[in-house]
C-alpha cells in the first residue's frame, strides 16, 4: 500500500483507508465528501454549521464538514477537505435522515437537529449571542422545524437548552 501511494496510485483518506487516484480524481463531488464524512468515523451523521449553511440557516461559507458521533471527538484533514467529529451522548444520537448516493447511505441531520447540535455543543452559554447574534436566518426555519427542535430540547433535559428554546420561541413568535 505504501508503494502504491508513493507511485501515485492511491490517495490516503486516513491511516488505513485509501482510494484509487483514478476514482478520487473523477469523483470528489459534494456527495462523495459527505460519504467520506460518514465512513471516516462511524457511526456518525453530518450536522451543525455544515447542514445549517446548506439549508440557508447561516450565511457563512463552511470549510469543515462537522459530524456528530457517540465516539470521542476527532479531526481529520485530507485531499478532500477538513472533517470534524463532535461527541454527543447516546440518547441524543438521532434526528438524521438517510440520503441514497451510488447505492450507499449518507446520514445527515435535519435542519432542526443541526441547529440543536450546534447550540447544544457550544461551549459558551450566552443566549443573546447564541440566538440573536448568531446570524441565524429564522425565515428558513419553519413551525415544523421549531416543533422538532422542541422535541430534542425536551429529550436533552438540559437547562441551558430549555432557556435557549424559550428565547427562540419568543423570538419566533414576535
Amino acid at each position: 500500500i505504501a508503494q502504491l501511494g508513493r507511485i501515485g496510485y492511491l490517495k490516503t483518506i486516513k491511516k488505513g483507508l485509501y482510494v484509487s487516484t483514478v476514482y478520487a480524481d473523477k469523483e470528489p463531488g459534494e456527495s462523495y465528501v459527505q460519504f467520506v464524512a460518514n465512513i471516516l468515523r462511524s457511526p456518525s451523521y453530518i450536522s451543525t454549521e455544515y447542514v445549517m449553511a446548506r439549508e440557508g440557516l447561516i450565511p457563512e461559507s463552511v470549510y469543515w464538514v462537522t459530524s456528530i458521533t457517540v465516539k470521542s471527538s476527532r479531526k481529520y484533514s485530507n485531499f478532500l477537505g477538513n472533517y470534524s467529529y463532535r461527541n454527543i451522548k447516546d440518547s441524543l444520537f438521532l434526528g438524521f435522515k438517510e440520503k441514497n448516493w451510488n447505492n450507499n447511505i449518507i446520514y445527515i441531520a435535519s435542519k432542526a437537529k443541526a441547529l440543536f447540535d450546534y447550540l447544544y455543543l457550544k461551549s459558551t452559554y450566552n443566549i443573546k449571542a447564541d440566538v440573536y447574534d448568531a446570524r441565524i436566518n429564522w425565515d428558513n426555519f419553519s413551525e415544523d422545524d421549531l416543533l422538532e427542535l422542541t422535541k430534542y430540547v425536551k429529550l436533552s433535559k438540559s437547562i441551558k437548552m430549555n432557556n435557549i428554546l424559550k428565547v427562540v420561541k419568543k423570538y419566533y413568535v414576535s
